[in-house]
C-alpha cells in the first residue's frame, strides 16, 4: 500500500489568541486521544500538555493578540492503526530561545510558574521538540506513542 498522506490523517485547529478557545482545543485534544485508543490516563495527560502549550501560545508567544493566530495540528500517525500522535502547536509570536529558559526544578525555581509548562510536556510525552515556526513564533511539537498491549 502506498504510505498515506500527512492530510489524510491530521487535524487542523486555527484559532484567535483568546483563552476561551482552550475548551475547544480540549475537546479535539480527547477525541483524538479516542482515536488513538489512549486510556483514561494518558488522555488526560495529553489534554494537560497541549492545555499548556496552547496556554503558552496565547500568553506568551502571541501576548493576548486576538489579531495573532494559534494553530494546532494533530497528526495521528501514518500506520493504521497509527502508533503515535503528533501535535503541533505554533504562534505567531517574536519566539524564543529554548535553551535560556529557566530549569523549573532548581530550587530558586520552584515556587515560579514559568517554564512548568514546558516540563509538563516534557513529563507527560514521549518526545517535546521546540522550534521556530516557518512563518516566525515557536512551534511546539508533542509526540505521544501508542502503547498496545503485549
Amino acid at each position: 500500500d502506498p504510505p498515506m498522506g500527512p492530510t489524510q490523517n491530521t487535524v487542523r485547529l486555527a484559532f484567535p489568541s483568546a483563552f476561551e478557545m482552550i475548551d475547544l482545543v480540549q475537546l479535539v485534544t480527547d477525541r483524538v486521544g479516542r482515536l488513538m485508543s489512549f486510556d483514561d490516563d494518558t488522555r488526560h495527560w495529553v489534554g494537560v500538555a497541549v492545555r499548556e502549550s496552547v496556554i503558552n501560545a496565547i500568553k506568551h508567544g502571541n501576548r493576548h493578540d486576538p489579531q495573532k493566530v494559534v494553530v494546532v495540528e494533530f497528526d495521528l500517525g501514518p500506520a493504521n492503526p497509527p502508533e503515535e500522535l503528533t501535535v503541533s502547536v505554533c504562534d505567531q509570536g517574536e519566539g524564543f530561545d529554548p535553551d535560556a529558559l529557566p530549569d523549573p526544578l532548581a530550587p530558586e525555581n520552584l515556587l515560579k510558574s514559568s517554564g512548568r509548562g514546558i516540563f509538563f510536556m516534557r513529563s507527560f510525552m514521549d518526545g517535546v521538540v521546540l522550534s521556530k515556526c516557518p512563518g516566525g513564533g515557536m512551534q511546539v511539537r508533542m509526540v505521544k506513542r501508542v502503547v498496545r498491549p503485549a
